[in-house]
């Protein structure tokens, strides 16, 4: 909980911002991030971490851990859903069918 908030407030500092600026920018009231800091609720809504990590253009992962995934990592959790190891046959056998899908995008230019 303490990190989650210390890394909000990080980004808040790289960014020349208040912890108020984002809760304004992002529609969330600023008591939610309060009482959050405070020990009032125990966690932040989807919703919520959702709107900073956008915000702050990084993942809810690196909110919640501190470990930002990698584009390719991104992109295996939303083909596969995140439900299981990704084999690199399998990972080769996307990057083949995109492949395909681009040559024929271009050969019907």
């Amino acid at each position: 909980m303490e990190e989650l908030y210390a890394r909000i407030e990080d980004l808040c500092r790289k960014s020349n911002l208040t912890v108020t600026d984002v809760c304004r920018d992002c529609a969330i009231p600023r008591a939610t991030l309060s009482d959050f800091k405070n020990g009032r609720v125990k966690s932040l809504s989807a919703f919520v971490l959702n709107k900073i990590a956008d915000y702050f253009s990084v993942s809810v992962d690196y909110l919640m851990n501190g470990k930002q995934k990698t584009a390719e990592e991104e992109l295996k959790f939303a083909l596969f859903g995140g439900d299981g190891e990704v084999t690199d046959e399998m990972w080769n056998e996307v990057k083949r069918y995109a492949m395909y899908i681009k040559e024929r995008q271009n050969a019907n230019r």
